[in-house]
């Protein structure tokens, strides 16, 4: 055997069947044997191997033994020349497998070699050629230095940025994300250090391979896409702490004592700076939106109640400021926390968003201003002011924001994307119904294909050569190519055209019913799907969904001695409340039924979908029902089901 390809996978199903798919083609010019590792990942991984590529040999885990074991795993049962570690977050080309054996075949030398990465947007990944992260790599890197110098021979070897891109030389260390060894060296380097649990792992079996006397090549002679640079969030502490502790064990096995412990210090320093800056990033970017808004509400009332006693009652009315400062300041965090509820505070947020968030803010208010004295009590004319000064900077400030970052002053401008598709006609109207279904929104403006295609209803724009003019005639800015109909080379050759045109690029692998891109290599690549995207998952959405239950639950209590008249079933009534706010019981939960374990868990329902609706143990209708629910949950889906089945409130 000439070469096996091993892949370990943890919970990317999508990203993995397109790698899969990109090396099929790649092995089908040599002999080849692929591996996948599966680190007992639950989002259905392994089914999905068994059904769409039965020749692949899978190892799967019962638990996450890590990447150093998993790929241990098969490397002991490979019996090729040739091992490739490989991502499964990674795209190949047709010719890859060939061009690399025969390089290693031709460089008796070489122990291991690496290819250039690009990121989703065919930007080139530098990790693609990495020195030694000795403590004084580390530090340039750690505090800027590498990114300002990149050329630099003294601040840029972490990356290695003095060695042009587009030409082949030994460097130091080799990415795991493409990392093909010899397999007879391995005999003499050891395999992968399984004391690393993640990180680093590649760069210390780089240095076993050099200490055994063998060179590391960067080959720049073919290309593969790897959508997650290093497959985390650079910006998390957890991040941070992982990556850098990694490498601290990395010089602590490998270097003198005085290094690692001065590498150390500068570990601990750079994780509690990288820390602290995460933090203050985090807070201030969570704050400053509602903090503009409660300060231009608060503005805004001041002056309306300094006009409505100045030029209205002519001075006959003077709120007290003493009370003025105190509810102001509570009718706000009332609007500011309806907003939260109505998703006022998501990236993309509509009008009837900002509405709902007003109005429910003002209820809150009012049930309020009801239960407080009347000595404590200010005008009903600020609160009226104060909904249309909490309506009118809502609007404000997200256009205002809006505009800054899509130029456009429609809410709505950034969600719809101008796409057009790259692939045979077949392949193409399948990928547009694959989107229909999916609800992304977006507009096809056409279709781009080597193929004679008749131009019905103008679809057919030209051809993949044509490119460049076609994206600046119908202003595009998301692509989505067919692997099925255009080659990874082709996909990499367009991408590097146009990597300066803030293009979004896509992929759908062959019979699949994923879409799949990334924008970023600092983070985790998207994906469309027909399978169910459920918004109940979100974090928001348990957020706002919690918070919604405290709240009705306080409104239930007050308003319990009316519900309990005309209720029929109220014997739990009060214990239904107080399971509520303990957290043991939601309002709203599933309806019953056989498939409910195949949706995101939530808390048992007072109530569920089919409350209120006259249903004969229609287990599948009710699947249907909670299913619905789950994909597309709504605070007001809760508003509905409980005004629907108010009387089984106390059930």
């Amino acid at each position: 055997m000439k070469l096996s390809v091993i892949i370990v996978n943890y919970n990317v199903q999508y990203f993995l069947e397109q790698c899969l798919a990109s090396v099929k083609k790649a092995a089908a010019h040599i002999e080849c044997d692929i591996w996948v590792v599966d680190n007992h990942s639950v989002d259905k991984s392994v089914e999905m191997v068994k059904e769409k590529f039965p020749e692949v040999k899978l190892i799967a885990n019962s638990i996450n033994v890590g990447f150093a074991k998993a790929n241990n795993q098969a490397i002991i049962q490979s019996k090729a020349e040739y091992i490739l570690l490989l991502n499964p977050d990674t795209i190949v080309e047709e010719d890859t497998f060939v061009k690399v054996c025969n390089f290693m075949d031709s460089h008796p030398d070489a122990g291991g070699l690496g290819v250039r990465m690009i990121d989703g947007k065919g930007n080139f990944l530098p990790e693609s050629k990495r020195g030694l992260p000795s403590p004084s790599a580390a530090f340039y890197k750690m505090f800027g230095l590498s990114k300002l110098f990149p050329k630099s021979k003294i601040f840029g070897v972490y990356h290695m940025g003095f060695l042009p891109e587009f030409e082949t030389n030994c460097v130091d260390v080799l990415s795991g994300a493409f990392m093909l060894l010899r397999s007879n060296i391995l005999v003499k380097t050891g395999l992968l250090d399984e004391d690393y649990f993640m990180y680093a792992e590649d760069v210390d079996l780089s240095y076993q391979i050099t200490k055994a006397g063998y060179k590391n090549y960067y080959y720049p002679e073919t290309t593969i896409i790897h959508y997650k640079g290093e497959s985390t969030k650079k910006g998390s502490v957890n991040y941070v702490y992982m990556f850098y502790k990694a490498m601290a064990q990395f010089v602590e096995k490998n270097f003198s004592q005085s290094n690692a412990k001065t590498f150390n210090l500068l570990i601990n320093f750079a994780i509690w700076l990288r820390a602290f800056i995460a933090i203050i990033y985090r807070f201030i970017s969570t704050i400053i939106l509602p903090l503009c808004d409660s300060t231009l509400i608060f503005i805004c009332i001041y002056v309306f109640k300094y006009f409505f006693e100045s030029y209205i009652k002519k001075g006959e009315l003077h709120l007290q400021e003493s009370i003025f400062y105190v509810n102001i300041p509570i009718y706000i965090l009332c609007w500011i926390f309806a907003g939260y509820l109505n998703r006022a505070y998501d990236r993309q947020v509509s009008l009837i968003n900002i509405i709902r968030s007003v109005v429910m803010g003002t209820i809150f208010i009012s049930i309020f201003y009801a239960f407080i004295n009347e000595n404590y009590r200010n005008s009903r004319a600020i609160i009226l002011a104060g909904a249309l000064s909490a309506l009118f900077v809502f609007m404000f400030n997200r256009l205002i924001w809006h505009f800054i970052r899509y130029k456009s002053w429609s809410l709505n401008q950034s969600v719809l994307r101008n796409s057009i598709i790259i692939g045979n006609l077949e392949e193409a109207l399948r990928v547009q119904d694959l989107l229909n279904k999916t609800a992304v929104p977006c507009k096809i403006t056409g279709f781009v294909s080597n193929e004679n295609i008749e131009n019905k209803n103008n679809l057919f724009l030209g051809k993949p050569s044509e490119i460049a003019e076609i994206v600046d005639i119908f202003d595009i800015n998301e692509i989505i190519f067919c692997s099925k109909d255009i080659d990874a080379g082709e996909i990499m050759n367009i991408m590097s055209k146009l990597q300066n045109k803030q293009i979004e690029f896509k992929m759908v692998p062959e019979d699949s019913l994923f879409i799949i891109g990334s924008s970023s290599k600092d983070h985790a690549g998207d994906f469309y799907s027909v399978n169910v995207n459920m918004d109940i998952k979100s974090q928001q959405n348990r957020f706002i969904k919690r918070s919604f239950d405290i709240s009705m639950s306080i409104i239930i209590f007050i308003v319990a001695p009316y519900l309990l008249l005309i209720s029929k079933n109220n014997s739990h009534l009060y214990s239904n409340i107080f399971n509520v706010l303990k957290g043991k019981k939601s309002w709203v939960g599933y309806a019953p039924c056989e498939q409910k374990n195949e949706l995101p868990s939530i808390k048992d329902g007072v109530l569920n979908p089919t409350s209120g609706i006259n249903l004969e143990n229609n287990g599948h209708t009710s699947f249907k029902l909670n299913l619905l629910y789950a994909k597309d949950y709504s605070i007001e889906k809760d508003i509905q089901i409980i005004l629907r089945g108010f009387k089984d409130l106390g059930k």
